[in-house]
């Protein structure tokens, strides 16, 4: 058997949350699916990402990667120059602050592991990373 992520859906705040999403997978290339006051939906291939506001009865907690589930999401592009490119016309257009110091290498994990890593407004943590 082999299997391949299909797709993954997070659950956002806020509007202002959800309009984050709505610029940033546009940028990395995904198509709009379906979307409404509930949420929003993108595929990239075979892969779809999904972002639906929460229900405010849900709302009792922040997220914090350091708690059981999800720790960061990593979006993979076709280089080192599209990282840059990323950080450029998009992180630092919007004003966004990156972690770590990046973009930067990242020769811990693999030699050609080169990233930037940033939040989302609900303190998610993504990664934009080529190796």
């Amino acid at each position: 058997m082999k299997a391949a992520l299909g797709h993954l859906q997070i659950n956002v705040s806020s509007k202002k949350s959800l309009e984050f999403y709505k610029d940033l997978l546009p940028f990395l290339g995904f198509k709009k699916a379906a979307g409404g006051d509930w949420g929003v939906g993108y595929y990239s291939g075979k892969s779809s990402f999904w972002v639906m506001l929460v229900d405010k009865k849900y709302m009792k907690k922040s997220f914090h990667r350091k708690d059981v589930g999800l720790n960061h999401i990593a979006f993979l592009v076709s280089s080192k120059k599209a990282v840059d490119d990323f950080y450029n016309k998009f992180l630092k257009v919007k004003k966004i602050q990156t972690l770590y110091q990046s973009p930067k290498k990242f020769p811990e994990y693999t030699k050609k592991y080169y990233a930037v890593f940033f939040e989302d407004p609900d303190r998610i943590k993504l990664e934009v990373v080529y190796h």
